[in-house]
Order: C-alpha cells, then structure tokens, then sequence
C-alpha cells in the first residue's frame, strides 16, 4: 500500500492525480495501519492465554512460531481406519468403558447377595501344653431383607443402563467430531489450494494490469484500490484455510489421543 501511496504523491506532484486519489491512498494507508493494531492486540491476548495454560507469567515470551505442519495425506484420513482408531484409544471412551465396568461389577456382587454367606473357621483347643481338639465353627449369613435386596438390586441394573447409555451417547458423540472434523479438513485443504494456485495468483495479474493502467492514465484509482483489496482478500483466505487445517488437525488428533 505505501508503494500505492507513492505512486499517487508521484502523479499528483505532476499534475496527473487528484486530490481525491491522494485522500484515498491515504485514508487505506490509515485503515490498514488500525487492523494491525487489531492484529497485534488479538496476539497479545492469545500470548497471555497460552501462558496461562503453560503455568507461566502472562507477558513471558514465547519462542517465533515455525512452519506449519504438511496435512496428512488424504489417505491417513480414512474415516473407518481411523474410526477404530478412535474406539481403542479416545480417553473419554476409554473412561466412560471404565464406568462400564464397574457398573457390571457393581450388578454383580448386588446379585451374589440373594444367597447364603457362609464363614468356616477353625482353631486349636489347648490343654496345658498339648493340643487335644480342634473347634471347628461355621457361620452362614442368610439375607432375610428381601425388599431392601431387591430395590439394591433395581438400582444396580439403573446405573448399569445409565452407563451403557452414557457410553453409547458418548461414542455417538466422538464418532460425529470426527466426521466433523474430516470433513472440514478436506475443506480446508480444498479451500487453501484454490486460494494458492488461483485466487491469489489472478489477483496479482488483476493488479498489475490495474497499476499498468493507472499510471498510463487509462484507469482510476478506486480500481487500482480494489484490485489491491483482493490481493489482501486472496492471502486471508490462504492464511485462514491453514489455520483451519491446523486446527481441524489437531482436534482429529485429540479424538485419537495421539499424533497421526
């Protein structure tokens, strides 16, 4: 925008610009100078946010991020490979499948007490300092409280429907971000090449055929201005279907509680 700015201060100081178009670079120079501040503000936010997750002071510095990460191959992103993948290793399955079992366990021992406890025990009888006899002692304990048994076990049975329904919800769940997220990475990847290898590309040619015909007086500068604009609006839709790739990368690898 500076080179713009440039070129206009150039022609109007020759006659061959107005005013107008001098007010214009300028008042663009000054609204892309206030979403940088926007830009820098919003990463200072995100900064103190990741400090706080990491136990560190808000204003620590943190390390100049690297290039970003390639996409896995769409083959590495088969739903039903990765699906199975899922059901093993996901950590809120995996708890909710602990719940489970110990629901079923539960269920279990509830129902081992409709029977009989039965307790055999036996010791020494002493006679001086010979052993003569032995007592042998057997205990049965028998439940007689059938009401408070059968409410034990109706309750047991409620909890082991519960988690079966939580773990079933819970797998539902999980399997449909994956989906989600599978499929948005498949649009983000789609999206990111069509702004790399078209949409920014004719945007350049579109502009330098606009400043060609600025400074040959064949063009105004409200063109030049947009042709410019969609330059920016072709980097921010590479920029954005990058960061959304990242992202959707790395909640697909959350669901699998490990890295692909």
């Amino acid at each position: 925008m500076r080179r713009l700015e440039k070129i206009v201060q150039t022609r109007y100081t020759n006659g061959l610009a107005t005013l107008q178009d001098l007010i214009r670079a300028q008042v663009e120079q000054t609204r892309l100078r206030s979403e940088l501040v926007a830009l820098e503000t919003e990463h200072h936010h995100l900064r103190t946010r990741l400090n706080a997750l990491l136990a560190r002071p808000a204003a620590a510095p943190l390390a100049a991020p690297e290039k970003l990460r390639p996409l896995p191959p769409p083959a590495r992103l088969d739903y039903a490979t990765l699906e199975e993948r899922v059901r093993v290793r996901n950590p809120l399955l995996a708890a909710e499948a602990g719940k489970l079992q110990a629901a079923e366990k539960n269920r279990e021992l509830t129902y081992k007490n409709r029977y009989p406890d039965f307790t055999l025990s036996a010791g020494p009888i002493q006679y001086q300092s010979a052993i003569r006899e032995w007592d042998v002692m057997v205990e049965m304990n028998i439940p007689l409280q059938q009401s408070s048994r059968r409410a034990q076990e109706r309750e047991s049975e409620a909890m082991l429907s519960a988690a079966r329904a939580r773990q079933e919800a819970s797998t539902h769940q999980v399997l449909a971000d994956l989906a989600e997220n599978l499929a948005a990475i498949d649009g983000a990847r789609r999206s990111e090449a069509l702004a790399t290898n078209d949409l920014l590309p004719e945007a350049e040619l579109t502009f330098r055929a606009a400043l060609a015909g600025y400074e040959n007086g064949k063009l105004d500068f409200a063109m030049l201005l947009d042709a410019q604009r969609q330059i920016r609006q072709a980097r921010q839709d590479q920029i954005r279907a990058q960061a959304e790739g990242q992202a959707r990368l790395a909640e697909i690898e959350r669901l699998l509680g490990e890295d692909l």
